[in-house]
């Protein structure tokens, strides 16, 4: 598929299952919230990084895509097909830990020859935000309307005077919200948190778009994106969540990524 500002390429996982890679061409863009932007915590002083072009999911990988690849010969550890609290096969997949997000992606790696893997944050970011500073792809503003996250809790929302809206208490289907941004990617805000290859030591600034590595069993990674439990301020583009890598939590999913043309 193609349209004016994005293209799609299309993997086939067998069983008329598909995965959509969207084409994010390169560039180079401020990295972090603005001043203007809440939890500061999460903010991190704004830096200029360049980002290669790469694929990247146009959804959250699906329990359906999940189930698909859990079938096929593991690399490292096993899958188990059905690890979701919320069932679908067009639910986002959630309970996975990195780890086994890792083994989705080299599974199909070794598949297709091409090099998926795990976004880095820095590129996350980028693709969120395709282009734009505000803190959501849409604007400035976010309501239930367009993403599913906490709308609210008790009638009190928690960002720059955001409407109360839906709390659905559950995941949404990866294509409940005709709405992508400019390079073609959907649910970037909620939903579910996303796994990042990046552990979560922010100290180390950088210019380029590579992901910080360890191999460290204990170490903690990133998750970008908000997710169905959290408040309007932490789906903002620039937000950042930390947690432990063999953590599986009803809340966490992924999307995968892969170089361009590149193969394994």
């Amino acid at each position: 598929m193609s349209g004016a500002y994005y293209t799609e390429v299309l993997e086939n996982l067998g069983g008329n299952i598909p995965l959509r890679m969207q084409l994010i061409p390169a560039g180079t863009f401020a990295f972090g919230a603005t001043e203007n932007e809440l939890e500061q915590e999460y903010d991190r002083t704004q830096a200029e990084v360049s980002v290669p072009a790469f694929f990247l999911g146009r959804y959250p990988i699906t329990q359906a895509q999940w189930q698909t690849v859990a079938t096929w010969q593991p690399i490292v550890r096993s899958l188990n097909p059905n690890p979701s609290y919320f069932r679908g096969d067009d639910l986002p997949v959630e309970r996975v830990s990195w780890y086994e997000a890792v083994e989705f992606c080299d599974r199909l790696a070794v598949r297709t020859g091409r090099s998926y893997r795990l976004p880095s944050e820095f590129e996350w970011e980028y693709a969120c935000r395709a282009g734009t500073t505000t803190p959501f792809h849409f604007g400035e503003k976010i309501t239930t309307e367009i993403a599913n996250y906490k709308g609210a809790y008790n009638g009190v929302t928690d960002y720059q005077n955001c409407y109360e809206g839906d709390y659905r208490q559950t995941t949404t289907p990866v294509n409940h919200f005709e709405l992508a941004n400019a390079f073609g990617l959907f649910d970037m805000h909620g939903n579910v948190w996303e796994w990042c290859q990046n552990h979560g030591d922010y100290s180390r600034t950088t210019t380029n778009s590579r992901a910080w590595l360890t191999d460290e069993t204990k170490t903690k990674r990133v998750l970008r994106g908000g997710s169905w439990a959290t408040y309007p301020r932490r789906c903002c583009s620039a937000c950042r969540l930390i947690c432990f890598s063999s953590a599986r939590d009803f809340r966490n999913g992924f999307r995968v990524s892969c170089s361009v043309y590149t193969k394994v």
